[in-house]
């Protein structure tokens, strides 16, 4: 692709939506439904799939991305040098797990403090519910998270899509997830001509082999679209304060001002109404278990000045 010159015509920026994020080129459906590779103009900061943007074409079937509008929301994970935008403008996260690779509990977590930090609704969707007995104890495991409030949604994608219809009406909702948890297999069932990777899980390492390498977006009707993105072992959340990880943890909520001591870290201070819910079983011990392990994580590898990331797509 030719570099990003500014367009020769003094005609009028196109409105888009990026439906497809490959790295540092986008593909951007216009209003009349075609569609353009596109870059970004310059050293503006990155694009993510569902970002509504303003191109100008600048050749057949290509075009640079000039501005990018206004976001309702912003979905990504960072570490401590870089940043990994994952959607945007959506409304509804949904975190699919599965029995079989095994889930991990504490990336249920981070996907839920990311989105809670965001303000989008959740959706947790047990997939694979075919393997009845694997599925039964990781229904148990995931009981606590529909007592704290959290939809959870028990399905087999493979054999029957219906009952996760009604849960993606008029929202724009975001797959997120492990490797191997089944994203791709309900995109297909979703949307039939989308012809996603799939792949068998590895028994060996208990882990899903990597298929889906580029977020994307799909309409299922006019009113409903969902984003597909790529399996995650980590999230990281270093571009969250620790407030806004307390806060993460909705049903904190309720205690965490109500302390003795204002910078309280819900740990072994005296006065903390937190550790005091905890000991009348308001609070779960697992949750709070979770949360000293992501405080600890982000303290670990927090550094005193703000570095200057890398954001990448």
């Amino acid at each position: 692709m030719r570099s990003p010159g500014r367009p020769s015509v003094t005609s009028p920026p196109l409105h888009g939506e990026i439906v497809a994020a490959f790295g540092r080129h986008f593909l951007v459906k216009t209003a009349d439904n075609s569609t353009l590779i596109c870059v970004l103009r310059g050293k503006k900061s990155g694009a993510a799939c569902g970002d509504q943007v303003e191109i100008h074409q600048t050749a057949p079937e290509q075009g640079v991305i000039e501005r990018i509008l206004p976001r309702s929301a912003l979905l990504y994970r960072s570490d401590i040098s870089r940043e990994k935008l994952i959607a945007a403008n959506a409304t509804q996260v949904i975190i699919v797990v599965a029995a079989v690779p095994s889930f991990s509990e504490e990336l249920i977590n981070r996907c839920l403090v990311a989105a809670e930090s965001q303000r989008l609704n959740v959706l947790i969707v047990l997939n694979k519910t075919d393997l009845a007995g694997s599925s039964s104890a990781a229904l148990d495991r995931l009981s606590l998270y529909r007592e704290l409030g959290y939809a959870l949604l028990p399905i087999s994608a493979r054999n029957d899509i219906k009952p996760l219809l009604s849960h993606l009406e008029n929202h724009l909702s975001v797959l997120v997830g492990q490797s191997g948890m089944g994203k791709s297999t309900i995109i297909n069932a979703l949307v039939p001509a989308a012809g996603r990777a799939t792949a068998d899980i590895s028994a060996t390492l208990d882990a899903g082999r990597h298929t889906t390498t580029h977020a994307r977006l799909y309409h299922l009707d006019r009113n409903t679209r969902i984003i597909d993105s790529p399996g995650v072992q980590q999230f990281g959340l270093q571009h969250l304060s620790i407030e806004d990880i307390t806060w993460g943890f909705r049903e904190f909520r309720p205690y965490i001002d109500k302390c003795k001591f204002n910078n309280c870290r819900h740990s072994s201070e005296p006065g903390c109404a937190l550790m005091d819910a905890m000991q009348e079983n308001k609070v779960s011990v697992r949750r709070i278990d979770l949360y000293h392990k992501l405080i600890t994580s982000l303290r670990t590898n927090r550094i005193p000045s703000s570095p200057s990331r890398t954001k990448i797509q």
